[in-house]
C-alpha cells in the first residue's frame, strides 16, 4: 500500500469536470484551516470561521480576488476522515474551479490520490472497509434499488452484525483457552456443547448471508443479458423496444447487425446490460462470421439469454443449433417466439425439448405484445418475484463473498469436530480462522495491496 502521511493536507476538486453552477474544492489535514486562512477573506470580517457554518467570502491569491466563494469548516473529528476538512464552493467551471484548486496547492496542500478522502476515512476509524465500498456504490448505482441497498451498507448494517459474530467467536475462543488453561475443573463437555449451541446458529446466518451475493451483484452490477438469434428475427427491434429509441438498425437484409450494441435499461430497480448481437448463422461472409463468434463469446459470459425465434417460420438449423449451446453451456435463458401478429408455423415442441415450455414467451415486438410478461419473467427468474431489500442485508461484492465462504468453511470444520467428539484443543485454529476472515469482510484485517485497489478504483474529491 502506498505509505499515507496523515500529516500532511490533500486537495481535490469533488465536482465533475464541465460547466455547471457550483464547483467545490475540498480539502483535508492538519494544515486544511491554515490554508484556508491564508485564502478566504470573509465578508463579515474578524469573524472566526465557525465550524459546520457556511461562509460568504472571496478567495484571494497573491492580492487578486480569485472568485466569489461559501467556504465550509468542519473541524476534526467530526468531519468526513476525521481530520480538519474544508470545503470550498465556488462557481461551476473549469477555470474557475482550476484557479481556485492552484490556490490551495500553493499554500500547501497536495492533490489527492482517487478515494484518498474515503481512504483517510477508513483509516482514521470513521467507516470500515464495507462502509467505504458502499460510498463508491452509492456514487455509481444505476437505480433506486442499488442505490438503496448501498446506503444501508454504509449505514453499517452489515458491519454491525459482522462484528456481533466476530464478538461471539471470539467469546467463545476465550472459554475454549479457559478450559485448556484449567484441565482439573473438567470442563471439555460443557465447552463443547457449548461451541455447537453457539457456532450452529451462527453459522447457518452465515450461510442465509452468503446466499444473497449473486443478488448483490445483480443489484450492484446489473443483469448481463444478450439478444441472440437468427437474422432477422427481431432482436434489433426488442433491443430498440427496451431503451425506448431507435438505438439499431432494423431492415430486412439478413447481416444488417455486424458488431454488438450494449445498452442499460432500469427493469423494475433492477439494473440490466442489454447487449444485442449479429444473427447467428451460418456464413461465408469474413466480417459477419466474426460477428457471429462474438455474439457466441458473449452469450457464454451472459447471466441471462434472450433467444429470439420467429414464430411465422419452420425452424432452422441455426435456431437448433443455439437451443443446443443454451442447453450445452448450462445459461439461464426465456426463449422468446416473436412475430405473434403473424400466421404462426414455428413447430414449438422442438424447442420445449430444450426449455421448459415455461421459459417460452410468445410476443410481438412490432405490436407491444406480451412484452409486460417477458418484464415479469425476467424479474422472477433471478428474484422469485419479489425485488424489495429495504430492511435486508446484501453482500455486494467478490471481496466479501470470498471471505464468508472460508469463515463458513472454517465454522463447517468446528462443527464436525466437536461431532465427532474430539479433544477441543482442535477447534481454536478453526474458530480463529473463521473470526480472521469476518475481520476480512470489514477490513478489521485485510492486506495493504487489497486496500489499495480498493481506493483505486475511487473517483478524485472522495
Amino acid at each position: 500500500m502506498n505509505k499515507i502521511n496523515l500529516d500532511d493536507t490533500i486537495a481535490a476538486v469533488s465536482t465533475p469536470p464541465g460547466t455547471s453552477g457550483i464547483g467545490i474544492v475540498r480539502l483535508s489535514g492538519v494544515d486544511a484551516l491554515s490554508i484556508i486562512e491564508k485564502l478566504f477573506v470573509p465578508v463579515r470580517k474578524n469573524k472566526p470561521l465557525r465550524s459546520h457554518a457556511v461562509h460568504y467570502g472571496h478567495i484571494v491569491f497573491e492580492n487578486e480576488t480569485v472568485d466569489e466563494v461559501l467556504v465550509m469548516v468542519m473541524k476534526a473529528p467530526n468531519s468526513y476522515t476525521r481530520q480538519d476538512v474544508v470545503e470550498i464552493n465556488c462557481h461551476g467551471g473549469i477555470c474557475a474551479v482550476r484557479a481556485v484548486l492552484h490556490a490551495v496547492f500553493k499554500c500547501g496542500a497536495r492533490p489527492a490520490e482517487p478515494g484518498e478522502f474515503t481512504k483517510r476515512a477508513f483509516l482514521n476509524g470513521r467507516i470500515d472497509l464495507s462502509q467505504a465500498e458502499a460510498v463508491m456504490d452509492i456514487i455509481n448505482a444505476p437505480t433506486d434499488l442499488s442505490h438503496k441497498t448501498a446506503l444501508h451498507q454504509l449505514e453499517g448494517r452489515l458491519s454491525k452484525k459482522i462484528k456481533t459474530y466476530r464478538q461471539a467467536l471470539l467469546t467463545l475462543a476465550a472459554h475454549i483457552e479457559a478450559s485448556i488453561d484449567y484441565p482439573e475443573h473438567d470442563m471439555d463437555d460443557m465447552t463443547s456443547n457449548e461451541t455447537g449451541e453457539t457456532i450452529q446458529p451462527l453459522n447457518m446466518q452465515l450461510k442465509a448471508l452468503y446466499k444473497t451475493a449473486d443478488t448483490g451483484k445483480i443489484v450492484r452490477e446489473g443483469i448481463q443479458t444478450v439478444i441472440v438469434g437468427t437474422p432477422n428475427v427481431g432482436k434489433s427491434s426488442l433491443l430498440n423496444y427496451f431503451v425506448d429509441e431507435e438505438r439499431a438498425i432494423v431492415t430486412d437484409i439478413p447481416g444488417t447487425t455486424r458488431d454488438s450494441l450494449h445498452e442499460f435499461i432500469n427493469l423494475n430497480g433492477i439494473p440490466v446490460k442489454i447487449v444485442d448481437t449479429a444473427g447467428i448463422r451460418d456464413t461465408s461472409d469474413v466480417i459477419e462470421k466474426m460477428g457471429v463468434t462474438r455474439s457466441l463469446q458473449y452469450a457464454k459470459e451472459a447471466d441471462l439469454i434472450l433467444l429470439v425465434i420467429d414464430g411465422a417460420k419452420n425452424l432452422c438449423q441455426d435456431d437448433m443449433d443455439i437451443l443446443h449451446f443454451v442447453k450445452e453451456h448450462n445459461k439461464k435463458v426465456l426463449v422468446l417466439i416473436n412475430k405473434i401478429d403473424l400466421p404462426q408455423v414455428a413447430d414449438l415442441s422442438a424447442v420445449y425439448a430444450y426449455v421448459p415450455e415455461t421459459f417460452v414467451i410468445s410476443l410481438s415486438v412490432k405490436d407491444d405484445l406480451g412484452l409486460d410478461t417477458l418484464y415479469e419473467k425476467i424479474n422472477t427468474l433471478f428474484f422469485d418475484g419479489v425485488v424489495t431489500m429495504a430492511d435486508d442485508m446484501v453482500v455486494i461484492n467478490d471481496r466479501m463473498k470470498h471471505h464468508l465462504w472460508n469463515a463458513i468453511q472454517s465454522l463447517d470444520a468446528v462443527l464436525n469436530t466437536v461431532a465427532s467428539g474430539m479433544s477441543i484443543d482442535f477447534i481454536t485454529i478453526d474458530l480463529m480462522d473463521a473470526y480472521q476472515h469476518l475481520g476480512f469482510v470489514i477490513g478489521e484485517s485485510v492486506e495493504e495491496d487489497i486496500i489499495d485497489k480498493i481506493f483505486a478504483d475511487f473517483c478524485l474529491g472522495k
